[in-house]
């Protein structure tokens, strides 16, 4: 195992100490439990939003923490759940009298542990919403959830639902319009290369030089099938052609276009699949008015991606648009 760590045991606490260290006019941490939290939180009269979940998928969470998305941050061990205590803590941060909306990714670690932390707060009269993301549409159950799995898509539904938070919107509409945002979107993804958890030290799975996996989870879950090395076209023929049939899409919708990079994959083929995947919605008649290239859910060093569209409408739009100020996000300010 090569990677650039002093410890397994130190990685996550020295990895939020870094980016604190980089960003410091966007967030500051806490360390005892740990979080990231806006600077300027909490805002009276707004809407706090708190996701989280493992580490090892940067820049998702904490690199969404700012203006127009996030207000904290909870990260755990990698691909490991962050306890109710962190969560609880990162509430009680963001809190500004307008109540909090928890994001969770649909794994069960994460579900429970947002759900105890949500008691928890209610308890301390701080009233909490959850809104829980399942865009995966490789596989319905896996080892880690009940029902789809929250994976790309989960980027979408925090910058919207932060820029309506960021506006004004009271917690129920707020909650709304991230619901609004998880019923319209999907996702599958790809893997070429397996990834290795510091902690074990070995691959998280195993793939022959010349397979691939095809729907697979953000933690190395298996997809839906094994198969041999395919031209790019092909494989984002099949990616996209899981998500349509799942989200039926007529001619003249609109959508949101997004490529992810796993982590190990160069710019340069993430856009080679965003093209692939441009060309099928175009051959239905479907726009592709906004769009998004990059890693943004990523699997420590997995090579592979994932395709992820939002169906679109007005409101969704505007949201999507308004400004944005984070690490990883950055727009129109």
């Amino acid at each position: 195992m090569k990677k650039l760590i002093n410890a397994p045991t130190s990685v996550v606490d020295e990895a939020v100490a870094g980016f604190a260290a980089a960003h410091p006019g966007l967030v500051t941490v806490s360390h005892d439990p740990t979080f990231i939290v806006r600077v300027d939180a909490p805002r009276q009269g707004k809407v706090g939003l708190v996701s989280g979940g493992g580490s090892g998928h940067e820049p998702l969470h904490g690199g969404f923490v700012g203006y127009g998305m996030l207000d904290a941050a909870v990260p755990g061990p990698v691909f490991t759940s962050p306890t109710p205590d962190p969560v609880l803590a990162a509430t009680k941060a963001v809190d500004g009298g307008a109540g909090v909306l928890h994001i969770v990714k649909n794994y069960t670690g994460d579900v429970l542990n947002f759900e105890t932390a949500a008691e928890l707060a209610d308890a301390e009269g701080i009233e909490v919403r959850s809104v829980v993301v399942n865009d995966d549409v490789a596989v319905k159950d896996s080892l880690y959830t009940a029902g789809r799995r929250g994976v790309a898509g989960t980027v979408l539904v925090e910058k919207i639902a932060g820029a309506a938070a960021e506006r004004g919107d009271d917690l129920e509409a707020v909650a709304s319009i991230a619901t609004k945002v998880v019923e319209r979107v999907r996702t599958m993804g790809v893997a070429l290369t397996p990834c290795t958890v510091p902690h074990s030290g070995e691959p998280s799975f195993t793939l022959r030089d010349n397979e691939i996996e095809i729907g697979i989870g953000i933690h190395g879950e298996p997809g839906r099938e094994r198969i041999p090395l395919e031209p790019a076209d092909a494989i984002v023929d099949r990616l996209l052609g899981a998500i349509l049939d799942d989200m039926p899409l007529a001619a003249g919708d609109r959508t949101l276009l997004m490529v992810n990079g796993m982590g190990g994959t160069p710019q340069v083929e993430l856009y080679i699949v965003y093209r692939r995947a441009a060309e099928i919605l175009a051959e239905r008649g479907v726009e592709v008015t906004r769009s998004l290239v990059g890693n943004f859910v990523t699997s420590l060093e997995m090579q592979g991606a994932s395709v992820t569209v939002l169906h679109l409408d007005d409101q969704l739009t505007e949201l999507w648009d308004a400004p944005v100020q984070t690490a990883a996000l950055r727009w129109g300010r």
